[in-house]
């Protein structure tokens, strides 16, 4: 018998799709595994990037001569860099806090009267034999007054608390009225610390060899056994770092903020290119910029200058100075030249722009340096014209943008990671004083990444 043939109810089954195999399968795996190693891959590169900038960064500020904070008690209310009024703040120490200076028992203020049943103090040993050191520091000049412990002891009221202006790793700074009525500042050196005793021997070299309007000067010394004590003109009004970045203090407007800056660079352009030989100030910093009631400005504290001469390529030396202030090549190297100077300059005008501190706390996590953080800014605003990222906001955008596009090409072209692209002190100095007092000079335009300075001053100069 023959089969029916098949019709569309046929009962045969159709034949399914054949199912994926397991090559496919294993190929997408090993696809997704591979794309999600990588992922972990560029995230583990991306922390330990950031953890060796971290550990590095670190290291060198534990490896510097930082400057610590202050007693919380500070007239002035803050870090140790408020120290001022005039006496040129001391840096660190690595021993802890001084022992608060001890006068000879006794004594009480009385400007009348020099000693009523007080012994002096010994006399003191002869000038020479004190600063007799490496031959490369001279005793003072004939025309400092030499103090006795006891004459200035008596102008601070016995070193009182009361007349305190700050204390610091080297010692402290009381405020004094001598016998005239003169106001001074009297810094009194750690007592038997080599630092403290180099730091009197360099401040007494270097501020007897200049004088000028804009750095603060010496009035005397006292050399009494172990004690070691510097007398300065007394500046009133505290310094930069106070104004700018003080607690409650009202915001500096923008033509104060030009005038500090002009003056500064024109005390550190004298040092540099006035002198014979030249000095390095070595800790330009806002805490060492004084201000009198006017706001005009002083450099102060020449404890860690050093010489320079024109035949000198740089000096290898010890880094010391203030964390945030420094050269790169300063900082890593030890390799001291006149452009570490500005570049830590440059850090003073990034400050005076932006109003933020060299260093963040508050951004650990992100650029906590004032400098790697205004480079990418710095650079945008001079192509766009607008500065009010970068512009310090309590400003209120009240600024002559003319004058803030020449600072912030000034700052750029000082905080150059070569030193050798920076531009002289001088250079910014006369840039600086065009931008203030010359507005024909405001047409000029200046890309920091692409020009030097030099094209404005050769044609400028007289």
């Amino acid at each position: 018998m023959s089969s029916p043939p098949a019709g569309n109810g046929s009962s045969t089954p159709t034949s399914s799709p054949p199912a994926p195999s397991s090559d496919s399968r294993y190929v997408a795996l090993g696809v997704g595994v591979g794309i999600g190693g990588a992922l972990v891959l560029v995230c583990v590169g991306i922390f330990v990037i950031w953890y060796k900038r971290r550990k590095r960064r670190l290291a060198l500020a534990g490896s510097l001569l930082i400057t610590q904070q202050g007693p919380k008690d500070d007239p002035y209310g803050g870090p140790r860099e408020h120290w001022q009024q005039n006496a040129p703040p001391p840096r660190a120490n690595a021993g802890g806090m001084l022992p608060k200076p001890i006068p000879p028992p006794g004594i009480t203020w009385n400007p009348q009267i020099s000693s009523l049943g007080v012994p002096n103090p010994p006399p003191p040993p002869s000038v020479s034999s004190s600063l007799r050191s490496e031959n490369s520091l001279t005793q003072p000049s004939s025309s400092k007054t030499s103090f006795t412990y006891h004459e200035l002891a008596c102008a601070t009221d016995s070193f009182s608390n009361a007349n305190l202006l700050g204390e610091g790793g080297f010692g402290y700074v009381h405020k004094g009225v001598l016998p005239n009525g003169k106001e001074v500042a009297i810094k009194q050196l750690k007592v038997g610390s080599g630092q403290g005793e180099r730091e009197f021997q360099a401040e007494v070299e270097f501020i007897n060899r200049v004088h000028h309007r804009h750095l603060v000067s010496l009035v005397g010394y006292c050399i009494s056994e172990s004690q070691r004590l510097l007398v300065y003109e007394f500046v009133p009004n505290k310094t930069l770092e106070f104004h700018l970045h003080g607690e409650g203090q009202p915001p500096l407007n923008w033509a104060t903020r030009m005038k500090i800056a002009v003056a500064s660079a024109k005390g550190l352009a004298y040092l540099h290119e006035d002198c014979q030989p030249k000095i390095i100030h070595r800790d330009i910093k806002a805490a060492n910029i004084l201000l009198d009631y006017n706001f005009e400005a002083k450099v102060a504290d020449f404890g860690l200058a050093r010489f320079y001469t024109d035949t000198d390529t740089h000096i290898s030396t010890r880094v010391m100075g203030t964390f945030g202030y420094l050269a790169p090549e300063y900082a890593l190297s030890g390799k001291l030249t006149d452009k570490s100077d500005v570049f830590s300059f440059g850090v003073m005008l990034l400050e005076l722009i932006t109003g933020r501190r060299p260093i963040d706390k508050a951004q650990f996590y992100l650029d906590d340096n004032i400098v790697d953080w205004a480079r990418p800014l710095l650079t945008q605003a001079l192509e766009d014209g607008n500065f009010d990222t970068i512009a310090d906001p309590r400003l209120q955008k009240n600024y002559d943008s003319t004058e803030i596009a020449r600072m912030v090409s000034c700052a750029a072209c000082c905080v150059r990671h070569l030193a050798r692209r920076r531009p002289r002190m001088s250079q910014v100095f006369l840039l600086l004083l065009f931008l203030t007092f010359f507005p024909v000079m405001k047409s000029f335009k200046l890309n920091p990444t692409k020009q030097s300075l030099a094209p404005i001053f050769l044609g400028s100069a007289t």
